[in-house]
């Protein structure tokens, strides 16, 4: 069995622990700084469990020894700490991060890894898979034009004034929410505000709204310069969530005070199984000379899974990272150094064990059709009947 260092054992560092240890493949250390979520792991088979505070430098190197990687599940603000120890330890690293600035010191950190070591941070849903399937798309086309990006983790029963559910991290929600997004426009990289680049579309007769989010590109915006004239990745939310957390980030400063900010989403808005994941990609450009758009739109349910409900997130920020490190394993991505998500075909990551929760009961829907004139800042409504595989 490998063996594998798990930081973190909240409700996404359960998930990973849960779905490596079931195969039977793999031994997991979990090292986390509460007993209480630590005892939530008793019983799973092949996992031990340790306390453990990663700013304790000796600490994090000794349960580090004999791991062929280490999977940091923690806040963003550890994870280049983390990433120094597997350096060090000769593990390659894998993280669920969305903070851009945490994403460069450990691309900067894999210029130094050892032959058999590989630095694969944004290994979650968003960033994560949905640059995968960005990439597939976006290699259907002669030429591309624009890439747009849209994911939401939503509540399936939404019943409070935000119509939204706690369903992962706090910290990481408010980062996205109020740190500078990146973007191409006009074929420039460009930085934009959080919140803004409002927009209106549906999904099977469903109202959404989408809005600019930070971190949710990875790394396609240094993949496609120079390659699109467009490329954006926006969160998708219900109707009316933007304009009341504007007000709170904005209006009522909350922006300055995030620990403010994260005590009243904690105390004020529960948390849920019941949830759905939406992945929404488009892509524009020309194929044999004509103007094509392709769509990839896929919904991922809450689920039952070895006999236990999970969160839609869970399930598939768990699938991201899992798959990463399995397909690593198996020697299906490049051997040394920084690994971007786009490097992995997505064929072969629905083909893996981990990656096939993106393809159970959901199937890639695509279109390709011909596009007269631009497509507008709003998204088209989608049927089902309309994503019906039409290729030339």
């Amino acid at each position: 069995m490998e063996r594998i260092l798990l930081l973190g054992a909240g409700k996404i560092g359960r998930a990973i622990c849960k779905f490596l240890c079931q195969t039977g493949d793999y031994e997991l250390v979990v090292g986390d700084a509460s007993d209480e979520a630590l005892a939530r792991l008793e019983g799973i088979p092949h996992a031990t469990t340790c306390r453990l505070d990663v700013e304790a430098a000796g600490d994090l190197a000794r349960v580090m020894t004999g791991c062929r990687a280490v999977i940091s599940a923690l806040s963003f603000s550890h994870n280049s700490l983390v990433a120094e120890a597997a350096l060090a330890a000769g593990a390659s690293y894998f993280d669920l991060t969305e903070d851009v600035e945490t994403s460069r010191k450990v691309t900067a950190l894999a210029a130094g890894a050892a032959p058999s070591q590989i630095f694969m941070p944004q290994c979650g849903l968003a960033p994560g898979f949905v640059s995968i399937v960005a990439n597939d798309l976006a290699q259907r086309l002669d030429e591309i034009d624009t890439i747009k990006m849209r994911v939401g983790a939503l509540p399936l029963y939404p019943s409070n004034s935000l119509k939204y559910n706690l369903t992962w991290s706090t910290d990481g929600l408010i980062n996205e929410y109020c740190n500078p997004c990146e973007a191409i426009h006009n074929g420039a990289y460009a930085e934009t505000l959080a919140l803004e680049g409002f927009e209106h579309f549906s999904v099977d007769g469903v109202s959404y709204e989408a809005f600019n989010t930070s971190g949710g590109l990875g790394t396609l915006c240094n993949t496609f310069e120079g390659q699109v004239q467009h490329l954006n990745y926006k969160t998708v939310r219900y109707p009316g969530h933007r304009e009341l957390v504007n007000f709170l980030l904005n209006g009522l400063k909350l922006r300055e005070r995030r620990e403010v900010f994260k005590e009243i989403l904690e105390n004020a808005i529960a948390m849920t199984l019941q949830d759905v994941v939406i992945v929404f990609c488009t892509v524009t450009g020309h194929r044999r000379g004509r103007l094509t758009q392709i769509t990839d739109a896929r919904k991922i349910y809450h689920s039952n899974i070895q006999g236990e409900m999970w969160s839609a997130i869970q399930i598939t920020t768990a699938a991201g990272v899992c798959a990463a490190v399995d397909m690593h394993m198996a020697g299906k991505l490049p051997p040394n150094g920084h690994v971007r998500q786009e490097q992995i075909s997505l064929d072969d990551f629905l083909a893996n064990r981990f990656g096939q929760y993106y393809a159970i009961d959901n199937p890639t829907e695509v279109t390709v059709q011909p596009v007269q004139g631009d497509i507008g800042s709003d998204w088209q409504s989608l049927s089902r009947s309309e994503q019906s595989g039409q290729t030339e």
